[in-house]
């Protein structure tokens, strides 16, 4: 899903919220006007590689956490091999598309075929309590720590990054699948080395589609949204129009469209109007420039193609884009930028094992417009994306979010 990896229990604060809803996959539920006995233990996956995930690999420590489950290292008994294991709580996938979310998440993984820049899945495991996705692991980190660890960031190295995604994009359009939910968190290198693979982790919120189809679902983040998403009619090239987004921020260091509140934002994409005034666009040079105008054109039937991406010039002559560092100011934005990223995990995290689906939900739309802009987050911002999506009689609950923020904030 689009952030499984997240507490897996219950809370009491939930229960005397009186917000749980009849979960299918509780052992004990017996849903009205069903004639399944108590009990009754129904399955996610249609066919998973097997049940017992224990009787294959070994889990081992904990990587992460979100809003679905956990994600677990984990050994293959027979290989050794090391793999990453993300299980999802049953009891987290609170509505029928949230159980059809992890179904299509599966079915495309298994879909896709095998592609060094596409994480790939090992095997999926379902028992009375989780689904469990086993995949390749990814050690090398984000995409944007890796640039802000290097001594020096310049054009070239951007070029070959947008080229990866691009690639990426071009491979699931080839096999219809639109992913939907292109930005950088989603991308970590294969391992440490300087020449690892950029890989593609999450395909959460991704469709398979056919020639001519037409979506009308709002879904993805904010920053990365086409405008046809906003008007609820679209198709593949809304993939074009993020890693438009993604090359705009690898550049500067800042989303081209920006604003305090959601409906600003919209606005921002809606009108179209990219920035390439402040520093340093003033010394990119003119050919990634077109490429991001491209790209980020607000006609999708004008908007370059991935093919197209790949055929521009910028792209083609990667290797002679210019090699100057684009500053300081660019890798400062870039770190404040990923920090900011960590943060928000960090915070829904936290809340995910203390309030409903729907305040969480609340919480996530405040967190997505937090300003990126500064090199610090002030308490009362973060206070106000949190009162923005609970109730104000949740004093205890933002002050528990505060302190873990801040406690980890240089993490």
């Amino acid at each position: 899903m689009g952030n499984c990896c997240a507490t897996p229990s219950t809370t009491d604060y939930e229960n005397k919220k009186g917000k749980n809803k009849p979960n299918p996959f509780s052992l004990d539920y017996d849903g009205p006007n069903t004639s399944r006995p108590t009990g009754y233990k129904s399955y996610v996956l249609e066919n998973p590689t097997g049940h017992e995930i224990e009787q294959t690999y070994v889990l081992g420590k904990e990587m992460g956490r979100g809003e679905f489950g956990i994600t677990y290292m984990c050994t293959d008994k027979s290989t050794g091999e090391v793999l990453a294991c993300k299980s999802i709580s049953k009891k987290k996938l609170r509505t029928r598309i949230d159980i059809e979310d992890v179904r299509r998440e599966v079915e495309i993984m298994k879909h896709m075929p095998p592609h060094q820049n596409i994480v790939s899945l090992k095997g999926t495991y379902e028992d009375d309590s989780a689904v469990h996705l086993v995949m390749e692991l990814c050690e090398g980190g984000e995409l944007f720590d890796r640039i802000v660890a290097r001594g020096h960031y310049t054009e070239r190295a951007a070029a070959g990054v947008i080229r990866t995604i691009v690639e990426v994009i071009q491979m699931c359009h080839k096999h219809g699948v639109m992913h939907r939910d292109l930005k950088p968190e989603n991308f970590l290198y294969a391992n440490k080395k300087e020449t690892a693979a950029l890989k593609v982790i999450d395909f959460g919120l991704s469709v398979i589609f056919k020639p001519g189809e037409r979506f009308n679902e709002i879904v993805g983040s904010p920053y990365y949204m086409a405008p046809e998403v906003l008007k609820r009619n679209y198709g593949p090239e809304i993939d074009v129009w993020s890693a438009g987004v993604i090359l705009y921020i690898l550049l500067c260091g800042v989303p081209p469209f920006w604003a305090e509140t959601e409906q600003g934002v919209a606005q921002a994409i809606i009108k179209s109007v990219v920035n390439f005034k402040r520093d340093p666009w003033p010394v990119v040079s003119d050919n990634a420039k077109d490429l991001v105008k491209k790209m980020l054109n607000p006609d999708p039937n004008l908007r370059l193609s991935a093919q197209g991406v790949l055929d521009h010039p910028w792209i083609q002559n990667a290797k002679k884009a210019p090699n100057v560092s684009l500053g300081e100011t660019v890798k400062a934005r870039l770190k404040q930028f990923s920090f900011m990223n960590k943060l928000k995990k960090r915070a829904l995290r936290v809340i995910a094992e203390l309030l409903s689906a729907e305040e969480v939900e609340g919480i996530k739309q405040g967190f997505d417009l937090m300003d990126t802009n500064n090199d610090y987050i002030e308490e009362e911002k973060l206070r106000e994306a949190l009162v923005d999506g609970i109730e104000t009689d949740n004093e205890e609950i933002i002050v528990v979010i505060i302190l873990d923020v801040h406690t980890h904030k240089d993490g």
